[in-house]
C-alpha cells in the first residue's frame, strides 16, 4: 500500500511539473505554479474515485486537467496585478510592509487569492467627505479598463477610517465611501459582480497613535477575486 501511494505521489508531482511546463513561459508566475499543483492534486483525488474505466488513467488524466485549471486560475491573479499596477502608474509590491510606506498613494499587491488594490484616503476623498476627487475618479476609470478583460473576476470594495469620531459615524463614512467607489465601478457598464463593505475603524493597518498612522489607516481597498469561492469578509 505504502509503495502504491509514493508511485501515485511521484506520478503526480511529474504531472504538475508537465501541466506547468506545458504553459507559456510568460504566464509561469509564483502563483501560477502554486495554483497548478493544488489543481493537479485535487483533480487526481477526483479522478481516483469517479467510477469508470481505468484507475491510473482516470488519476493521470484528473492531475492533467486540473492542474491547468488551477495554472489558469494563479496566472490571472498573477496577470491581473501586474495589468491594474500599470494601468496605475505604479508597481506590484508584494513585500510586508507595503502599505506603511506614507509616500505612497496607492498600493497594489496579490496573494494566492486575490489582487488588492489600496487607495490612501488623502488621493481619494475630501476630509469627511465620499466625494471622490478628479484624479482618484480616473484611477478608478483605469481600473474599470482591466475589468473588461475579467468579466468572471469579483470586485470587492472596502472603506477604512481612522478612529476619530464615533464608531457609528465611521462605520456610515466607510460605507459611504465604499459605495461611491463601488457605483463609479458598476455604471461604467462591466459584467463584474461588485460588492461593497465598510469596516469603519475595526481593521487599522497600524495603531491610531499618531496623525501619520492614521492617514495610513484611512483607506479603499478594492479585492478582485477569481470567483466567489475566494471571497471573504475583510473586516475581520
Amino acid at each position: 500500500m505504502r509503495k502504491r501511494a509514493l508511485i501515485s505521489s511521484i506520478l503526480i508531482a511529474s504531472l504538475f511539473s508537465g501541466c506547468v511546463s506545458q504553459m507559456p513561459e510568460a504566464i509561469q508566475g509564483e502563483n501560477t505554479q502554486k495554483g497548478a499543483a493544488i489543481g493537479a492534486v485535487t483533480g487526481a483525488i477526483l479522478g481516483s474515485v469517479v467510477g469508470g474505466g481505468n484507475k491510473k488513467r482516470r488519476i493521470a488524466t484528473g492531475a492533467v486537467i486540473g492542474g491547468v485549471v488551477g495554472g489558469v486560475i494563479g496566472y490571472n491573479i498573477d496577470q491581473q496585478a501586474k495589468e491594474v499596477a500599470a494601468a496605475l502608474d505604479t508597481q506590484v509590491n508584494n513585500a510586508p510592509n507595503a502599505e506603511l510606506n506614507p509616500h505612497q498613494d496607492i498600493i497594489v499587491t496579490n496573494t494566492d487569492n486575490y489582487v488588492k488594490i489600496t487607495f490612501r484616503e488623502k488621493m481619494m476623498f475630501p476630509t469627511n467627505s465620499a466625494k471622490l476627487t478628479p484624479s482618484a475618479r480616473l484611477k478608478i476609470q483605469k481600473l474599470v479598463g482591466i475589468l473588461r478583460n475579467y468579466p468572471s473576476t469579483i470586485v470587492q470594495v472596502v472603506g477604512h477610517t481612522d478612529n476619530r469620531g464615533s464608531h457609528t459615524y465611521n462605520q456610515k463614512l466607510s460605507e459611504r465611501r465604499a459605495e461611491t467607489v463601488a457605483r463609479i465601478i458598476k455604471s461604467a457598464g462591466v459584467p463584474n459582480e461588485v460588492y461593497k463593505k465598510g469596516c469603519s475603524y475595526d481593521k487599522p493597518v497600524v495603531p491610531n497613535t499618531s496623525e501619520e498612522n492614521m492617514s495610513l489607516n484611512r483607506r479603499v481597498e478594492i479585492f478582485l477575486y477569481p470567483d466567489k469561492n475566494f471571497v471573504v469578509n475583510q473586516c475581520i
